[in-house]
C-alpha cells in the first residue's frame, strides 16, 4: 500500500515528461518552419531587387566601356636614359605604380587566393557558397564578424567602380559588375588589377608601393615570406600593418600560411619554414 502513492507520482511525472517532449517537438517544428519561411522571404526580396537592377529600374551598374577602362589612379614614372626609375608623380595621394602579372610573386598570388577567394579559379564572379554563408550568418543570425562573401572580382568592382556605401542595391549592382568583369577579363588580368588597386596600410596603395614601402624592393624581388605577409594585409590593413603592429602582422602571416597549406598551394614544412623566417624578422 505504501508503494501506491509512489507509483502514482511516477506515472504522473512520466505523462508530464511525454507531454513536454511532444511540446518540444512541436516548438522545434514551428521554429524550423518560421526559419525557412524567413530564408525564402529574404531570397524572394533579393531576387526582386536583382531583377529590378538588371532591368535598370533601380541602382546603377557601370557600363561596359567603364569596366573595360577602369579609373585606376596610377602615377607617372620618371625614367632616366639608362632605364633607372628617378621618381614618380601623381595628382592623387594614391601614388600607384602599375605592376604586371608576370612580376608578381607566385606566393603573393597563392596567398591572396587562399585567404580572400579560395574558389577564385572556379566561379564566374560570385562564390555562391560563400555568399549564402554570409547571408545566413550576417543576415539571419546577425553575426557581424562572421566574414563577408565577396570574391576578389567583387572587391575589385567595389573599390574601383562604386562608392563604399553599405546599401543592398549597391551590393546587388556590385554582383552584376563582377559578372561583367569576369566576361571582359581573364583571371590573371583581374588579379593583376586587384593587387594594383587595393590598400595595404600605412598609406601604401597597390603592390608596388607596398613592396617598396615595407621592404624596400620591387614586387618581383620580394622574399616568399614577405609576399605572404603582404597578402594578409588587405583584410584589415590598418590593424595588420608591419610598421604599426609587427606582432599582429606576424600572427596574420601565420594564419595565411595555414590557409595556404589547407588549400594545398604549399606544404606544411614549407609553411613552417616561412613562418620561422617571418618570426626571425618580426619576432624580436
Amino acid at each position: 500500500m505504501e508503494n501506491k502513492p509512489l507509483l502514482q507520482r511516477f506515472s504522473v511525472n512520466l505523462r508530464l515528461h511525454r507531454n513536454n517532449k511532444r511540446i518540444d517537438k512541436r516548438m522545434r517544428k514551428v521554429f524550423i518552419y518560421v526559419l525557412w519561411g524567413f530564408v525564402l522571404l529574404c531570397m524572394l526580396v533579393v531576387a526582386i531587387i536583382f531583377t529590378a537592377i538588371a532591368k535598370g529600374k533601380i541602382g546603377y551598374v557601370p557600363p561596359v566601356e567603364e569596366l573595360e577602362n577602369p579609373n585606376l589612379k596610377f602615377a607617372t614614372q620618371i625614367i632616366s636614359d639608362d632605364g633607372k626609375l628617378l621618381g614618380t608623380w601623381s595628382l592623387s595621394k594614391e601614388n600607384r605604380v602599375y605592376v604586371g602579372y608576370e612580376d608578381l610573386s607566385p606566393h603573393l598570388v597563392h596567398a591572396l587566393v587562399a585567404t580572400e577567394d579560395v574558389r577564385f579559379e572556379d566561379h564566374s564572379g560570385i562564390d555562391a557558397r560563400a555568399f549564402m554563408r554570409a547571408v545566413i550568418k550576417r543576415g539571419i543570425f546577425m553575426q557581424k564578424h562572421a566574414g563577408g562573401g565577396s570574391t576578389i572580382t567583387q572587391q575589385l568592382a567595389k573599390n574601383e567602380l562604386f562608392t563604399q556605401e553599405k546599401q543592398l542595391t549597391r551590393k546587388a549592382a556590385e554582383v552584376f559588375a563582377a559578372f561583367a568583369l569576369e566576361r571582359t577579363y581573364t583571371k590573371q588580368q583581374i588579379l593583376e588589377m586587384y593587387v594594383n588597386t587595393i590598400y595595404f596600410g600605412s598609406g601604401y596603395y597597390g603592390i608596388h608601393d607596398a613592396a617598396q614601402g615595407y621592404f624596400g624592393c620591387e614586387p618581383s624581388q620580394l622574399a616568399d615570406w614577405q609576399a605572404v605577409m603582404l597578402a594578409g594585409l588587405p583584410n584589415a590593413p590598418s590593424a595588420y600593418s608591419p610598421d604599426k603592429s609587427p606582432q599582429l602582422a606576424l600572427e596574420r602571416t601565420r594564419a595565411v600560411l595555414r590557409r595556404m597549406a589547407d588549400h594545398g598551394t604549399i606544404t606544411l614544412d614549407r609553411a613552417a619554414e616561412l613562418a620561422q623566417q617571418a618570426e626571425n624578422e618580426y619576432g624580436r
